[in-house]
């Protein structure tokens, strides 16, 4: 499954994850996909693309 926004384009990011003694561990950041119907097709797509569409429609 592809964890990529079909709009926007954008996707996981690398980061760190730190404990107590600030050792660092590398994990992914993952963005908030949705799938919605657009035009009559399922689309994957980011929270902020959402959002830009919505506002684009008021």
């Amino acid at each position: 499954m592809s964890r990529t926004c079909q709009i926007c384009g954008r996707g996981t990011r690398a980061s760190q994850s730190r404990s107590h003694s600030n050792v660092a561990t590398k994990r992914k950041q993952f963005i908030n996909i949705q799938s919605k119907n657009i035009d009559g097709e399922k689309v994957k797509i980011c929270t902020k693309c959402i959002k830009t569409a919505a506002k684009s429609k008021a």
